[in-house]
C-alpha cells in the first residue's frame, strides 16, 4: 500500500491530492490513507498536509529500501526484486538463503546496517547505519566454478564506474576485490558461490561501500566518498547507478566473454606498473603488476623476469 500512495505522489507532479481522491484511487478508507501516509512520515518522508487541500510530497529519505532504488531504475533483471532492511547480521548469508529457495537472478538485498558484516577471508566488514551502500546481489551464470573470479572483476568495473559517473572522483581497482580513491579502500567486494562440480549453481556478489561514513568511525587507510568529495552524497542515486552498471557490465560477460572485461578492468586498474608484495597461503612474491591474464589471474612479473599467475592472494603496495 505504501508504495502505492508514494507512486500517486509521484505522478501528481507536485500538485496537492485530496486524501478522498487517494482513497477512491485505492479503493480503501480515508483513515486507511491517513494511516499509512503517517508510517510514511515515520520512515523519512516529507509529507506536506493542508485541511480541505490535501497532501503533497516535498522529499524522500535517502534509505535503501526497495520503493526508492526501483523508482525509475530501469533494469531488466538486476534489482527487479529487493528486499531491505533496517539492519541485519549480513546480506551476504540473506542472499545465499534466498538462493537456495529459488530467488531468481538479480535479486537484491540492501540493509542501512550490518552488525555480521563481512569481507575476504572473515574479515570484518564496518557497516555503520545509515551510512553505506551494503548490498548482496543473486547472479545464476552458466560458467565453470574455476570462471568465478571473473564475476569479481565484472563486479569491481560497475562500482568503479558507477562512483565515478555520480561523484566524478578517480576510482580505481585494486586487485582483486578493492576500490580505492586517491589511495583509500572506499569499497570491497565479497564473492561467494555454491557449484557442483562443473557447473556454479548461484553466485552472491557482496558490495560494502564507504558512502557518508565520517572518516574517524573507518578503519586505518580506508576513506569514503563523503571524506574525498568533501561533501554528502546521495546512496540512493549511487546504488541506481550501480546497479545500471552491474547489469550493462554482467550483459557485456554473458553476450562477448571475458575479454572486454579485462581491457576495461586495465583501464581502471590502481597497480599495474607499479612494484607489489602478493601474500599467498602458501607463500609471497614481490615483483612488478603487469597484467591480469584471460582467467583474471593478476600476473607479476618477478625480479628473475619470469612471470607468475596469482590467482588468490593479498596485494601490498611497495613503495
Amino acid at each position: 500500500m505504501d508504495d502505492k500512495i508514494l507512486n500517486i505522489f509521484r505522478t501528481s507532479n507536485g500538485e496537492f491530492i485530496s486524501g478522498e481522491e487517494i482513497s477512491e484511487k485505492l479503493k480503501v478508507s480515508r483513515a486507511a490513507v491517513w494511516k499509512h501516509i503517517e508510517q510514511l512520515r515515520k520512515e523519512g518522508y516529507e509529507i506536506t498536509g493542508e485541511p480541505h487541500v490535501g497532501y503533497r510530497l516535498t522529499g524522500t529519505p535517502d534509505k535503501l529500501t526497495a520503493e526508492e532504488v526501483s523508482y525509475r531504475l530501469g533494469t531488466k533483471i538486476i534489482g527487479k526484486q529487493i528486499y531491505s532492511y533496517e539492519t541485519t547480521g549480513s546480506t551476504n548469508d540473506l542472499a545465499q538463503k534466498l538462493a537456495e529457495s529459488g530467488s531468481p537472478e538479480g535479486t537484491a538485498v540492501f540493509s542501512e546496517g550490518q552488525s555480521k558484516g563481512r569481507g575476504r577471508l572473515g574479515r570484518e566488514w564496518s557497516s555503520p547505519k545509515g551510512k553505506g551502500i551494503y548490498l548482496s546481489l543473486i547472479l545464476r551464470p552458466k560458467i565453470a566454478p574455476t570462471h568465478a573470479p571473473k564475476i569479481t572483476l565484472m563486479s569491481a568495473i560497475a562500482v568503479a564506474t558507477a562512483i565515478r559517473k555520480i561523484t566524478d572522483l578517480p576510482a580505481l581497482i585494486k586487485w582483486p576485490n578493492d576500490i580505492l580513491v586517491n589511495g583509500h579502500k572506499v569499497c570491497g567486494i565479497l564473492t561467494e558461490m555454491s557449484a557442483e562440480v562443473n557447473t556454479v549453481k548461484y553466485v552472491v556478489i557482496g558490495i560494502g561501500i564507504n558512502v557518508n561514513t565520517d572518516k574517524e568511525h573507518l578503519p586505518k587507510g580506508a576513506a569514503s566518498l563523503k571524506s574525498e568529495l568533501g561533501g554528502v552524497v546521495s546512496r540512493v542515486e549511487l546504488t541506481q547507478e550501480l546497479l545500471r552498471e552491474i547489469e550493462h557490465q554482467y550483459h557485456l560477460f554473458k553476450e562477448k566473454g571475458f575479454e572486454d572485461i579485462v581491457t576495461e578492468w586495465r583501464n581502471l586498474s590502481y597497480m599495474l606498473g607499479e612494484r607489489v608484495k602478493v601474500i599467498c597461503q602458501d607463500k609471497k612474491i614481490e615483483g612488478y603488476a603487469v597484467d591480469i591474464d584471460k582467467d583474471g589471474a593478476l600476473v607479476v612479473r618477478l625480479d628473475s623476469g619470469f612471470p607468475e599467475h596469482v590467482t588468490a592472494g593479498d596485494v601490498i603496495m611497495v613503495r
